[in-house]
């Protein structure tokens, strides 16, 4: 299979029966998860809520990788990994952290033999400056060094050069970042861009770092879990994510630094969580590289050993990527003929990288995500990268727009091999537009609903790039809603203090309403009222 792929002229229309074939796709995912209890040196599935044990340790829960050329920077790549899946917004009084007892690992392959050559290692130190409190923030956070940011983090990032599987040398190349913190709420946190600009930091060598909360860039529908879109596939296409923040780390790098050189362009990127276990022990509990492989690929009798194996190994599941599932429950159940076997066109793509794009030579099959680091960007992205002729997207890498869920399925049933088809989730883009420069992600939900909200987001917001943009782009407006009428729908609380007041006036109200009630005989139910 040659690196060029053609272009299409065609629009491709989503039609009801692909959307409930994509749902299929998203729901065997789940059903392949696997039930085992974790034990010593095992590892189980990872991704948005696929293993029991994992949805359970979201804060270990890799739910996607993406690296990437960067678009401004073309001598530069992003790398993008993402925990905390299903973060909600307004989730508090506890908000989203970074466990400190875990690693969080990118692994980078430089010359395709399976084992990583480099890996950036992320490790997270907590900080609460008043425990007789119960909140985030005691007032309004208008720095990342605030007093009133009561909890805080912060993080290192440390260079492990490695040769066969063993550590060669170590270099720290950040030492205790600031981390952005969960958007609480505009009352919270009126200029919630300006934090996200303040933990942006350079490195000494070069790179840029973030760790922080985003809004999750993974698009999708996923609400098939409800017998399968309730038999009514008018409502297909409801991007399930949105509304949902993550943690993310996000790196970006020289090119020639991770490469093994300009005729050797290709790295493979996957990442790993470590945890201590009970012996103090680190083991793997989440590996992610390309996406929806570990879902739908492997069977359940091997979720376990997938995870818990290192990319080296991973010839042992060649079967079922050359002989898949998938396409075949999707013929039994819908008569889309599924392509004839061995699948060779799906190994180039989930285990070798293709031909003449980003298939490194000698390479030897593993999953990760293969990205040609000498393509450049290209100033309009198709959704539908590779597929579409954009030779600068999925499978070449994975960027923050690329249509993995749609791609993975038109691949799957044979787009490769000649078996055209238009199969997808009618989510086509996520729900708020990525930034123009590093680190791209959308500014993450805000904590803050109703009128009040939504006046500071039409007000206008930030995409995380520095530019004004609208509600859509992710982010909080430049400045907090200021009201000075006495309309209910307006009401601000300027403070955690006000807050406080607040619920100490509810309380004493219904303790005056309950006094009033109860000595206001059978009329009011008090005493005597249901008859002793």
């Amino acid at each position: 299979m040659t690196a060029v792929a053609r272009s299409r002229a065609r629009l491709r229309s989503t039609r009801g029966i692909a959307g409930l074939v994509c749902g299929v796709l998203a729901a065997g995912g789940l059903a392949a998860a696997g039930t085992g209890t974790l034990e010593p040196e095992a590892a189980h599935a990872s991704s948005h809520r696929e293993a029991p044990l994992i949805s359970g340790q979201p804060s270990y829960d890799n739910t996607d990788v993406y690296a990437f050329v960067s678009p401004d920077k073309p001598d530069t790549t992003t790398i993008v990994a993402n925990w905390l899946p299903f973060s909600e917004p307004a989730g508090g009084p506890n908000f989203y952290t970074f466990a400190e007892d875990a690693r969080y690992d990118v692994h980078i392959d430089s010359d395709g033999d399976a084992q990583g050559d480099l890996l950036y290692r992320w490790t997270f130190d907590t900080r609460t400056k008043n425990g007789d409190t119960f909140l985030y923030n005691t007032g309004p956070v208008t720095s990342l060094d605030d007093p009133d940011l009561n909890v805080t983090q912060t993080y290192d990032i440390d260079l492990l050069r490695l040769k066969d599987q063993k550590v060669v040398s170590t270099k720290k190349v950040a030492d205790d970042l600031p981390v952005a913190p969960s958007h609480v709420g505009k009352a919270s946190m009126p200029d919630y861009a300006k934090l996200r600009g303040q933990a942006v930091r350079k490195l000494s060598d070069g790179g840029t770092a973030f760790a922080g909360q985003a809004d999750d860039p993974f698009f999708l529908d996923l609400r098939v879990f409800d017998l399968l879109y309730g038999g009514d596939l008018s409502e297909v296409g409801r991007d399930t994510l949105a509304g949902y923040n993550v943690n993310s780390v996000a790196l970006q790098v020289p090119s020639a630094s991770i490469r093994q050189s300009e005729k050797q362009p290709t790295v493979g990127v996957w990442s790993t969580t470590q945890r201590k276990n009970a012996s103090g022990k680190w083991t793997q509990v989440s590996r992610l590289g390309a996406p929806l492989v570990n879902e739908v690929v492997v069977p359940m009798k091997d979720k376990d050993k997938f995870n818990a194996s290192s990319p080296w190994n991973d010839a042992d599941f060649l079967p079922y990527v050359s002989k898949p599932e998938l396409p075949r429950l999707i013929e039994s159940i819908y008569k889309i003929k599924a392509p004839k076997e061995p699948r060779n066109d799906l190994v180039s793509v989930f285990l070798t990288g293709v031909k003449d794009l980003n298939q490194p030579p000698g390479v030897r099959p593993a999953e990760a995500l293969r990205l040609n680091t000498s393509v450049k960007p290209t100033a309009s992205p198709k959704r539908l990268g590779v597929l579409d002729g954009d030779n600068a997207g999925y499978p070449n890498g994975r960027r923050l727009g690329d249509d993995v869920l749609d791609i993975s399925l038109q691949v799957v049933q044979g787009e490769l091999v000649g078996q055209k088809n238009d199969l997808g989730d009618a989510v086509n883009a996520n729900d708020r537009a990525f930034g123009r420069s590093f680190p791209y992600l959308a500014l993450p939900t805000s904590g803050s609903r109703g009128p009040l909200a939504e006046k500071g987001a039409r007000s206008g917001s930030d995409d995380g790039s520095g530019a004004p943009g609208n509600a859509m782009n992710g982010g909080a407006p430049a400045t907090a809603a200021r009201d000075t009428d006495d309309s209910t729908d307006t009401v601000l609380l300027a403070s955690a203090a006000a807050g406080g007041a607040g619920l100490l006036l509810l309380i004493l109200g219904l303790v005056w309403w309950r006094a009033r009630v109860d000595g206001a005989g059978p009329r009011g139910r008090g005493p005597g009222a249901m008859g002793g």
